[in-house]
């Protein structure tokens, strides 16, 4: 082959991998464009019809009756903030020291490699499919609803999820700085508390900052454990209030006040979402 037809080839070959990647860039513009296009309407919807349902009264007055024009979300609102916090404050330990066990201990163990499976498929499980095993398991046998049913559903969604990110955030720390503290005599625990946990510390506040922002909008579950209640409610043992099953039954209503208020719901959850989301980017960004 003469070094003519030799360069020849090689313009052509450099030429189709430029039309290749032409199209692959476009392609994927087009994808990233399609779902900034859906994410920035939802956003601007919520705004627009959120904004219109705040009043002072949306934080101060319980849930009304219909037509009745006086009401609010405040027992909602509470509601979803205890049961939010005590199932992240269940869950963060448990999913933390699991996390800890698969990076630091069970990597080529049987209980490792079975409790990550176990954990992917808790991962991957419908959220409605864990409130109807809370339901079975709790519900049921004491025939009443109840806030715990609704912690113990959202602890078991925060847990895979901090599980997930505390073995991937701990397994990202060079095995040099765990060597340094062994040779010099550090106890394997300590190493992982003052080594390991301490690097990889913006990474774990990220994953449970994330599952946070995951179970204060899940609504199936809570319509399975926790139910609701038109009144204010502290009472974990009861039925209780929650701005989920609040925004979906209210949505779902006739009643241009429930349907206000629904809006309201929406706009303040989205927004509380957004913002632990961004929260949450920056601290993974500067663990990276």
């Amino acid at each position: 082959m003469s070094l003519a037809n030799l360069d020849a080839g090689r313009m052509a070959l450099h030429s189709r991998r430029k039309r290749v990647n032409a199209v692959a860039l476009a392609l994927s513009l087009g994808a990233m464009a399609f779902g900034v296009f859906w994410l920035l309407w939802i956003l601007w919807e919520t705004v627009r019809l959120g904004m219109g349902g705040l009043a002072l009264s949306v934080f101060t007055e319980m849930t009304p009756p219909p037509q009745d024009e006086v009401g609010g979300l405040a027992n909602a609102i509470y509601g979803s903030l205890m049961m939010v916090a005590l199932a992240t404050a269940i869950g963060t330990p448990v999913g933390m020291m699991a996390g800890i066990y698969l990076a630091e201990y069970g990597q080529r163990s049987w209980l490792g490699r079975v409790t990550q499976f176990i954990n992917d498929i808790l991962l991957s499980a419908p959220s409605i499919v864990i409130g109807l095993f809370i339901y079975s398991v709790v519900v049921a046998p004491l025939r009443s609803f109840s806030g715990w049913a609704g912690v113990l559903a959202l602890a078991l969604i925060v847990i895979p999820v901090v599980i997930r990110t505390t073995e991937n955030m701990l397994s990202l720390v060079p095995n040099a700085l765990r060597e340094s503290a062994y040779a010099l005599g550090t106890p394997k625990w300590k190493v992982i508390l003052s080594v390991t946990l301490r690097s990889a510390r913006s990474g774990v506040v990220t994953g449970v900052l994330l599952a946070l922002a995951r179970v204060s909008g899940e609504t199936a579950p809570l319509l399975f454990t926790a139910l609701s209640n038109q009144f204010w409610s502290s009472d974990l043992s009861q039925p209780m209030a929650s701005l989920p099953v609040t925004i979906f039954k209210f949505a779902m209503s006739p009643y241009e006040n429930w349907q206000k208020l629904a809006w309201a719901g929406v706009f303040l959850i989205t927004m509380g979402v957004l913002a632990l989301n961004i929260f949450a980017r920056v601290f993974f960004r500067k663990q990276q």
